[in-house]
């Protein structure tokens, strides 16, 4: 449903106070009329479009300047508009926030490779404003919203790939899990209808009973902290579609074997009832080992802070319950864009939370080439992850504190299994040594070479540890059958008989050797 000028205003006046009605009217009635005569692959008006943008915006709480930049953001771009004519109109904030989203529109980004030049292409072209952004996930999303009014299923494929690829991992890593969520699942959606359509109805068959429901469970959580005189406000979802398949395919689980498929959000007052919540909670409910993280004592990098457990719950349900206070729960949701919802009243650069994307953007300044921005920062984003390249460009993803063995065997098994030294950078460095972001490995081989059973204790990836195993496992076995067969034929000849099939197969049953 379109809603008016009057309407848009009255939402953003309900949080700021001081927002001028004529600027969003002028702001309104600019971009209908920009537009006049352009519509949709779905047909609709296009005003629609940067209309249901600006107000995702302002359900949000952001601020005027970014919600007036949402209903302009396409005008430069697509008609005779340019950002003169902004700026003449709306000052200077405002014509340069909407020329940084026509700069994003106007990037080449690629999904399947690359993914790091393709962030180094989103923050540069919004390292003056990261409004820019938020402007243009709130636009990704809408599209996203509305892709079924595009009727080429390639076009609808290669629209949800790249969202996937691009835009939902930078919403995360900018901490607005909103977004994230809803652009995962609809692209999801489209891309895999039948997997998703099976996760939905395995999900309502587990949790099909009553008692399992999500309420009875909620309920149970508030009344225990109650009766511990703590005030609490708990809610319950299933985890996406998405989200479990793809924890699903990584960690090659069933979902029988998931231990969150149901994450109840426990909103207290304090840190320190969050504390008191858990300790609560670990007492009534047995505390799965190796599922509690506390973000609260040591935030993620993009600011989240919230403490994490999985328990064998109500009725021996497995949950995952994530305790926070309301003001850690509004940066949960809304991640960078906290910072910029009204009642902040401060400008980008005063804020502290998110000081790591300051910090992003100066290198960004500073940074000539991409070579050189991926090895000073590109990758503090992902500071779980290392990414490194090959000698020829192909990029490399590995937990943080692998080696060169974990690469070994990232890049093949049997890389691995003959390798026999390594260049980082191209100088010569031990098998063992850590890999850093950015770095470029070449692994040495050699036909001769095997891996060395110490690397196992240093190396930190399944896939190189199970593989080295395998080739410990399978030596050991060639060299028992070779020990075997040469002490076999010593018998043979000091009992001066000749070897052959007839007599081993007497050997063979005599002592009951049916494995051999």
């Amino acid at each position: 449903m379109k809603i008016t000028a009057s309407q848009l205003y009255k939402k953003i006046s309900k949080y700021d106070n001081i927002v001028s009605q004529e600027i969003i009217e002028k702001a309104y009635v600019l971009s209908k009329k920009a537009h006049t005569n352009q519509y949709r692959g779905s047909g609709e008006e296009y005003f629609t479009h940067p209309l249901a943008v600006a107000d995702y915006l302002a359900e949000m709480k952001l601020d005027s300047s970014t919600i007036i930049t949402a209903l302009l953001h396409d005008v430069v771009e697509d008609t005779e508009i340019t950002i003169q004519n902004i700026s003449d109109e709306f000052g200077n904030e405002i014509s340069r926030l909407v020329d940084g989203v026509t700069k994003l529109s106007k990037l080449d980004l690629k999904f399947g490779f690359a993914q790091a030049e393709n962030f180094r292409k989103l923050l540069l072209a919004s390292s003056d404003d990261i409004r820019v952004l938020l402007v243009k996930l709130a636009d990704r999303l809408h599209n996203i919203r509305t892709i079924d009014g595009i009727i080429c299923n390639k076009k609808r494929a290669k629209i949800c790939f790249e969202t996937l690829e691009i835009f939902a991992p930078l919403a995360e890593r900018l901490g607005i899990n909103a977004i994230q969520r809803e652009l995962e699942d609809r692209c999801f959606a489209v891309l895999k209808p039948e997997t998703r359509e099976s996760i939905l109805k395995r999900l309502k068959l587990i949790y099909s009973k009553d008692e399992l429901n999500i309420p009875f469970i909620t309920n149970e959580i508030e009344e225990l902290l109650k009766k511990n005189n703590i005030n609490s406000k708990v809610t319950g979802r299933v985890k996406s579609s998405y989200s479990i398949w793809k924890k699903m395919q990584y960690k090659n689980l069933s979902m029988d074997q998931l231990s969150d498929i149901m994450a109840f959000r426990v909103i207290v007052d304090d840190v320190e009832s969050c504390y008191k919540s858990l300790g609560i909670l670990h007492q009534e409910y047995t505390a799965i080992m190796g599922h509690f993280k506390d973000y609260i004592s040591a935030p993620k990098r993009n600011g989240y802070q919230s403490l994490h457990s999985s328990l064998i719950g109500p009725k021996k349900t497995k949950i995952e319950v994530q305790i926070r206070t309301p003001v850690m729960d509004q940066f949960a949701l809304n991640g960078v864009a906290a910072h910029w919802i009204y009642k902040e009243g401060k400008k980008w650069s005063e804020g502290i939370k998110y000081k790591w994307v300051r910090e992003l953007i100066q290198i960004l300044e500073e940074s000539n080439e991409p070579e050189e921005f991926l090895e000073n920062t590109k990758l503090e984003m992902y500071n779980d992850q290392i990414f490194c390249f090959t000698p020829k460009g192909n990029l490399i993803i590995l937990p943080k504190g692998a080696n060169a063995v974990d690469f070994s065997y990232a890049v093949h098994s049997e890389v691995g299994n003959a390798a026999v030294g390594v260049k980082i950078n191209n100088k010569n460095r031990l098998i063992t040594t850590e890999i850093k972001n950015g770095d470029q490995v070449e692994i040495l081989t050699s036909k001769n070479g095997f891996p060395d059973p110490k690397w196992i204790e240093s190396c930190i990836t399944g896939k190189a540890k199970s593989a080295i195993r395998r080739f410990i496992r399978n030596r050991e076995i060639k060299e028992f059958l070779h020990l075997g067969t040469a002490l076999l034929q010593k018998e043979y000849r000091q009992q001066k008989k000749r070897m052959h099939e007839k007599s081993l197969i007497k050997v063979i049953n005599e002592f009951d050797l049916s494995d051999v």
